[in-house]
C-alpha cells in the first residue's frame, strides 16, 4: 500500500466566499441547506496578461487577469465558493517559452503563471498534458511555487499491481475540510474530495521527457480504483478535475477524452473538464447524456471553461444537510465569458484587469516583450495562414524548408544519407477553435522571434522518421480528414470538418499530390480506417514520377508526430531515426539567420482536385481578403461570400 492510500490530504479552512447571495440557490437555501459554488479555470496555457505576444498587442479575448475579475465578482455572489484549475497552465505562449528556454527556473523561483494564480486563492489544481512539455525537472520547480496543491491519480513514477499501489508523481487526491454556511448562517463541516486526471497520451506526446521516467494509467481505470477510497474516508462529495474532453462514443482503453464516461462513475458528484478548448454547457456537445439546460452530463453537474482564460466555469450546488453529512440535491452549471463578439466581429471586453495578477507578472511580461521582439532576419514577402487549409501555403512552406534543410545536414555521414528527405508540417494557427483572429500574419520586413513563434506555436523538438512511399501516401490520407466529403457539381457545401484540428493537417513537402474531396475520408478523426476502399490522395508523385510504394524516404517532422501523436501511419515511435536536440522553432530561427532574408512562397506541391465545378464554402479570418489576389495567382477560383459564423469571413471556392 502506498503513502497515498494510507493517508488523505487535508486543507483546513473556515467559511468560504463572500456575503452577497445573488444566485437563486443562495436565495432559496434554508436552515439545513447550503449553496456551494465551484469555480474553474482550464487551459490557461500561460496566458495571465491580456496580451497576444505573437501579434505584440493587447487582447481582450485572453488572460487570467481578466478571468480573475469574474472570479472575484462571482465569489461575492456566493456564501460558499471554491476555485480550481483544470490543467494546461504552463505551456502555450512566448512567456512560457521565455522562462523555459531563456531565463530558466532556479530553485525558489516562482513561475509567472503560478505567480498570477497565487493571487487568487485556488483550492487545488490538476496536471494537463502540456505541463510535461518542458521536462519533469522543470515542472517540479514550477509546481513547488504554487500555494495550492496539485492532484493527479493516473501518472506514476512506478506502476504497482493496481492503481492504488502505484508510486504516483503527485498526490492522487486531497480532502478539503472546511465549514459550510447554510441558509440560516449556521456553519456545518464539509469534507470535499478532489481528484485529478490527465490523458495517458502524455507518454506519446512527450516521449522524450517521460519514457522510462513516468507511466500513465487509463483515466477510468484509475478513477474506479481511487474514488472508492475517497468515499471510504468519509467525504461528502467528490469533484473530478479532469483534464480530458468529452467523447460520447463507446468506452475504450486509454481513451484521450474520457470525461463523459468519468461522469457516469459511481461516487463522482461533479466533473470539471477541459483539454478540448471548448465550452460546456453549450451547443458544442449534444446527444444522449448531455443536458445543456442544467449543464449535467450523465446526470452529473459538469463544466468546461474554454481556453486561455476565455471563460470561468461555474457549478452551483444545492446541498441538503442529512444527519452529519451533506447530500447533493440540485445543480446548475454555467460559463461566464470575459468578452463578447458582435455581428461586426468586434470584440467587447466584459471585465477589466485584476490588478494583483497584472502586478505579479509585470516583470516577466516586460522581459517576454524584449524576448519576442529580438530580430533574427527578414522576409521579402508576407507570411500568412488564412488559406493554409485550402491550398499550399507560405507559412507552412517555410517550416518545411527549414526542417528538411536541417535534417539533411544531420544525416550526412550516416546510414541514411542519400535517401530523399521530405518534410511534414501543419498550420497551427488556422482559425478553428482559436477564433477568427487565430492566424499567422507576418508582414514583409524584419522578422523577430515573435514571428517565428507565431509560425510554430509548440516547443516540439525536431525528429525524422524513415518510412516507405506507401506510408507517405497513408500519412497524407490521414491528413485529408480535414475536409468534408463534397458532392461533385454541388453548390455551396461546407468544406472543412470542424472536428478535425488543423495541427493534424500535415502537408508533405518534396512530393506532389492532389486531394479528391469527393471521396469519403479514409480515416476518422482518431486515425482509424473507416473507409478502406476510399483514396482521397491522387496523383502522388516524387521526382515527376508516380511514387514507388516500396521506396524509402526520410520525413522531417516533430517529436509529437513521430512518437504517435495524431495516430499517423508510419509514425508510431518505431520508425524514428533522428532525435535532434533542437526545437523545431530553433531550427526555423537558424534557417532564417542562415538565409538572412527569406523569400517565402508556396510551391504549389498540393491542391484540391477538381470536383465537376462544385462550389464549397471556406471560412477564414476577415483579413484573408487582403491576400485574395495572391491565392488566385495560385490557381484557386475564390470569391467573397459574406459573413461566416462566430466572426469568421466566408469565401466561395469553385473546384
Amino acid at each position: 500500500m502506498t503513502e497515498f492510500s494510507r493517508r488523505s490530504f487535508l486543507i483546513s479552512g473556515t467559511a468560504l466566499g463572500g456575503l452577497v447571495m445573488l444566485h437563486p440557490f443562495s436565495a432559496r437555501a434554508q436552515a439545513g441547506q447550503a449553496h456551494l459554488r465551484l469555480l474553474a479555470t482550464t487551459d490557461l496555457h500561460c496566458h495571465v496578461q491580456p496580451y497576444d505576444y505573437y501579434a505584440d498587442k493587447p487582447a481582450d479575448t485572453m488572460g487570467l487577469a481578466r478571468t480573475a475579475s469574474i472570479i472575484e465578482e462571482i465569489r461575492a455572489e456566493a456564501t460558499n465558493a471554491l476555485l480550481f484549475d483544470n490543467g494546461d497552465y504552463l505551456q502555450g505562449n512566448p512567456m512560457g517559452d521565455y522562462i523555459a528556454y531563456s531565463k530558466g527556473m532556479a530553485a525558489g523561483d516562482i513561475h509567472p503563471v503560478i505567480a498570477g494564480m497565487n493571487t487568487l486563492s485556488y483550492s487545488a489544481g490538476t496536471l494537463g498534458n502540456h505541463e510535461f512539455n518542458y521536462g519533469i525537472d522543470f515542472l517540479e520547480k514550477v509546481n513547488a511555487g504554487a500555494n495550492f496543491p496539485i492532484v493527479c491519480a493516473n501518472v506514476a513514477r512506478k506502476l504497482g499491481a493496481s492503481p492504488r499501489e502505484d508510486e504516483l508523481f503527485v498526490r492522487p487526491y486531497l480532502i478539503i475540510e472546511t465549514d459550510l454556511a447554510d441558509g440560516a448562517g449556521v456553519k456545518h463541516p464539509l469534507k470535499l474530495g478532489v481528484i485529478g486526471f490527465v490523458p495517458p497520451q502524455i507518454l506519446q506526446w512527450d516521449r522524450a521527457h517521460l519514457e522510462g521516467n513516468l507511466f500513465a494509467r487509463d483515466i477510468l481505470q484509475a478513477a474506479r480504483a481511487w474514488v472508492p477510497q475517497l468515499r471510504e474516508e468519509g467525504v461528502d462529495l467528490v469533484v473530478a478535475l479532469a483534464h480530458t474532453g468529452l467523447d460520447a462514443s463507446a468506452e475504450t482503453e486509454g481513451m484521450e477524452n474520457a470525461a463523459y464516461h468519468l461522469a457516469a462513475i459511481e461516487g463522482i458528484d461533479a466533473v470539471i473538464s477541459g483539454h478540448q478548448h471548448k465550452v460546456w454547457p453549450s451547443t458544442d456537445y449534444e446527444g444522449e447524456g448531455f443536458d445543456a439546460e442544467t449543464g449535467q452530463i450523465m446526470g452529473k453537474p459538469a463544466v468546461m471553461a474554454g481556453f486561455w482564460g476565455s471563460h470561468l466555469g461555474v457549478i452551483d450546488l444545492m446541498l441538503d444537510r442529512v444527519g452529519d453529512s451533506w447530500q447533493l440535491a440540485a445543480s446548475q452549471s454555467t460559463v461566464r465569458p470575459i468578452y463578447t463578439r458582435g455581428e461586426d466581429r468586434k470584440v467587447t471586453a466584459l471585465v477589466g484587469d485584476y490588478t494583483p495578477a497584472i502586478t505579479a507578472t509585470a516583470e516577466a511580461h516586460l522581459a517576454t516583450l524584449s524576448y519576442v521582439r529580438a530580430e533574427v532576419g527578414k522576409t521579402s514577402a508576407p507570411l500568412y495562414s488564412y488559406f493554409a487549409l485550402l491550398a499550399d501555403d507560405p507559412s507552412v512552406q517555410i517550416v518545411s524548408l527549414a526542417q528538411s534543410w536541417y535534417v539533411a545536414q544531420l544525416l550526412r555521414g550516416t546510414a541514411h544519407e542519400g535517401l530523399p528527405v521530405l518534410s511534414a508540417a501543419a498550420p497551427f494557427k488556422a482559425g478553428g477553435r482559436g477564433g477568427p483572429e487565430y492566424y499567422t500574419d507576418v508582414p514583409a520586413g524584419p522578422m523577430a522571434i515573435k514571428n517565428v513563434a507565431d509560425l510554430y506555436l509548440y516547443p516540439n523538438t525536431l525528429q525524422a522518421v524513415r518510412i516507405t512511399g506507401a506510408e507517405v501516401r497513408e500519412w497524407l490520407e490521414r491528413s485529408a480528414g480535414m475536409f468534408n466529403q463534397i458532392t461533385p457539381g454541388g453548390a455551396d457545401q461546407v468544406l472543412l470538418n470542424p472536428d478535425f484540428p488543423s495541427y493534424n493537417f500535415d502537408t508533405i513537402d518534396g512530393v506532389t499530390y492532389q486531394i479528391d474531396v469527393t471521396q469519403p475520408a479514409r480515416y476518422d478523426n482518431d486515425g482509424k480506417v473507416v473507409a478502406p476502399e476510399a483514396h482521397r490522395i491522387i496523383n502522388l508523385s516524387f521526382g515527376g514520377q508516380p511514387i514507388d510504394d516500396a521506396q524509402e524516404f526520410i520525413v522531417a517532422t516533430n517529436n509529437y508526430r513521430a512518437s504517435g501523436g495524431g495516430h499517423f501511419p508510419g509514425a508510431d515511435g518505431s520508425t524514428v531515426i533522428l532525435q535532434a536536440p533542437d526545437t523545431n522553432r530553433d531550427v526555423i530561427v537558424r534557417y532564417i539567420v542562415e538565409q538572412g532574408t527569406i523569400a517565402p512562397s508556396a510551391d504549389g506541391n498540393w491542391r484540391l482536385a477538381p470536383a465537376a465545378g462544385a462550389t464549397v464554402l471556406f471560412d477564414t479570418g476577415a483579413k484573408a481578403a487582403d491576400y485574395l489576389d495572391d491565392i488566385r495567382s495560385r490557381g484557386v477560383a475564390i470569391e467573397a461570400a459574406g459573413d461566416g459564423p462566430d466572426g469568421f469571413a466566408r469565401f466561395r471556392v469553385t473546384l
